[in-house]
């Protein structure tokens, strides 16, 4: 399905929530519903079965009022007691299996609910994950977050009570005006007359209510997409000391946020008395003219009673569906935020023809490669080198020159806009992503660990590791006696954001994680830098251990974590302007041997 959806941007702190414009009116309403409706699809019985319960209590519902007639007519007037206790058993028969039915319904409903809503979150997470990177860049985790729980939420909350709330509803309404044109037409058509002004003020609010309630929806997720930003960087704010000024900041989102739910809560309540005022005007009514056809004889008081238990429930079912229709103004905000994501399409996919590879040799080599992050903004400008089966390149230069955009292309977390990548002679995009992944090993430079134990996080590549491999794989890593000097040892947990670690410690697991997946090709981001020296040798030992016999990129800082490289690319504004080894480009006097003289020499001048 199709949606005609914008990609222009937000404007202000929402800018980075990506290319999506915050459509306004309900062009998108059936669409939407019919992509919600497919996750009900599967729980079709539970769902009739559901329906069943809820006709059976509106059903209820119904004889109820007529009973009560009966009792005020029949047995009251002609003091039968006997009939009067009959009917009011009658009556607390019918309330009972009605409260029945309606437990059951919800029970029904609140289990379709948790299963849709799972199904929902596991089908829109899993699609994260196969979008690429460059959507990822564009979008804050906070916003990610809020479709996934926030928007979802909603949704599920229309799909798993709104829906059959509403046929409940409309059931109820048809059957009571029926029943009601039965007993009187002519107290009945003056009832209905409140109904025109109920469904026009219906139609305003809902007007005004899908406007409301998608802001609310865009407004918590900046807010959650905030939160979750400062909160990562609480370290950075507390170490200059800028607590008040975030405080400051974080005020006015949290403010533009209780700001639109009030907007929205305004509306509700503007809405709700107003429904309630014409049902009293209703109910004014009956009791003026049915009173007076009692003093006539044309009615029973009987009636007259009868005739207040429908209206009041006649009414009940329109505020329950104006209840309902915010559900339903919510669910579709959420729904349109929703479906942005699930529209999308993976911007990197396998080909048709895409091969698996296996037991490679381990031949990487890039043709006038270039790339751009933003149109028109090139990153790298025809880039070409090639690395020998098992040999060592080391990319230098400058920040920014472009030297991790080299390791991200790759690894196909990006397309390159011109020029081709090739493994073993095979073009990059023949290949399977995920059997191209499974042949590139990386390690980055800012180590990441999942929650979970050590042991959890070096076998993660090979979840089928033996203890043996991992214990292997952390001894090539030099992290084994720490990990074992630890109380729990491989069973030790990594606290949220690994801070029972230091950076180093973290770098050698990540290093062990990379052995253990045992790769022909590895790519080495930094693997040394901001870390102490003797962190530094430990991690510069196990990166030996590993290049040998494999491919190896290695992007460094240090210039003297890359020295023995079988070839250096130097890369300054996105282009290759040096290469050879470490003695031939000394010699040369360019660039790389004023970033050599630099790192080595001006100490020894200042000292």
């Amino acid at each position: 399905m199709t949606f005609n959806i914008s990609t222009s941007s937000f404007r202000g702190p929402v800018g980075r929530m990506g290319g999506y414009r915050d459509v306004t009116g309900k062009v998108f309403d059936w669409e939407i519903m019919h992509l919600l409706m497919r996750y009900l699809k599967p729980h079709r019985l539970a769902m009739a079965e559901a329906l069943f319960w809820m006709l059976a209590g509106a059903g209820l519902a119904l004889v109820a009022p007529y009973l009560t007639k009966q009792a005020i007519d029949v047995y009251i007037a002609n003091h039968d007691l006997a009939g009067l206790a009959q009917t009011a058993g009658l009556v607390l028969l019918c309330y009972a299996l009605a409260f029945a039915a309606e437990w059951r319904r919800r029970i029904v409903m609140n289990k379709i609910g948790n299963r849709v809503l799972n199904t929902m979150r596991g089908e829109l997470f899993r699609h994260y994950q196969e979008l690429s990177m460059s959507f990822l860049d564009q979008h804050g985790v906070g916003t990610l977050i809020s479709r996934m729980l926030g928007d979802v939420g909603v949704i599920n909350e229309l799909l798993s009570q709104g829906i059959i709330s509403m046929l409940s509803d409309v059931v109820v309404l048809v059957s009571i005006i029926v029943v009601m044109l039965m007993l009187n037409a002519r107290l009945a058509l003056l009832t209905f007359t409140v109904l025109p002004l109920m469904v026009i003020t219906t139609a305003i609010f809902s007007k005004y209510a899908r406007r409301a309630y998608r802001e609310t929806r865009m407004r918590s997720s900046i807010l959650t997409g905030r939160l979750a930003e400062d909160i990562d960087s609480m370290r950075v704010i507390q170490a200059f000391a800028e607590e008040g000024r975030m405080s400051n900041e974080f005020e006015e989102v949290n403010r533009a946020n209780r700001d639109a739910n009030i907007s929205a809560i305004r509306l509700a309540a503007i809405f709700s008395p107003t429904m309630q005022a014409l049902t009293m005007l209703s109910t004014a009514a009956i009791l003026w003219f049915g009173g007076r056809m009692v003093e006539g004889n044309v009615l029973t008081v009987g009636m007259i009673v009868a005739f207040l238990n429908y209206t009041s429930r006649l009414f009940q079912p329109i505020v329950d569906l104006s209840m309902v229709i915010n559900t339903w103004q919510a669910a579709m905000a959420g729904g349109e935020r929703v479906a942005q994501i699930l529209q999308l399409e993976p911007a990197i996919i396998d080909a048709s023809d895409a091969m698996e590879i296996e037991d490679i040799e381990g031949q990487v080599e890039f043709d006038n490669v270039s790339f751009e992050y933003i149109e028109n903004t090139p990153v790298l400008h025809d880039v070409s080198f090639k690395i020998a089966p098992r040999q060592t390149t080391a990319l230098v230069g400058p920040t920014g020159a472009g030297k991790s955009t080299i390791a991200n292309l790759l690894l196909r977390f990006y397309e390159v806009t011109k020029g081709e990548i090739r493994i073993d002679g095979i073009p990059e995009k023949r290949i399977t992503i995920e059997s191209l992944r499974k042949q590139v090993g990386v390690v980055p430079q800012e180590p990441f660990l999942f929650p979970g134990t050590i042991a959890y996080n070096i076998r993660f590549a090979r979840p089928d590791a033996s203890d043996e491999e991992v214990e292997a794989a952390a001894r090539a890593a030099n992290i084994h006696e720490f990990v074992t000097g630890l109380p729990l040892g491989y069973e030790t947990q990594v606290l949220e954001g690994s801070a029972n670690f230091s950076l180093g410690q973290r770098q050698l697991i990540c290093l062990a994680r990379t052995i253990l997946a045992a790769p022909c090709i590895l790519v080495l981001d930094e693997a040394t830098s901001n870390v102490d020296l003797r962190t530094e040798g430990l991690i510069q030992d196990a990166i030996e251990t590993m290049l040998h016999g494999r491919t190896s990129l290695v992007i460094a800082h240090r210039l003297a974590t890359v020295q023995h490289a079988d070839s250096i690319l130097v890369f300054d504004h996105g282009r290759i302007t040096e290469r050879g080894t470490h003695k031939e480009l000394l010699a040369k006097d360019g660039l790389y041997a004023h970033l050599y003289k630099t790192q080595f020499l001006k100490p020894e001048v200042e000292a």
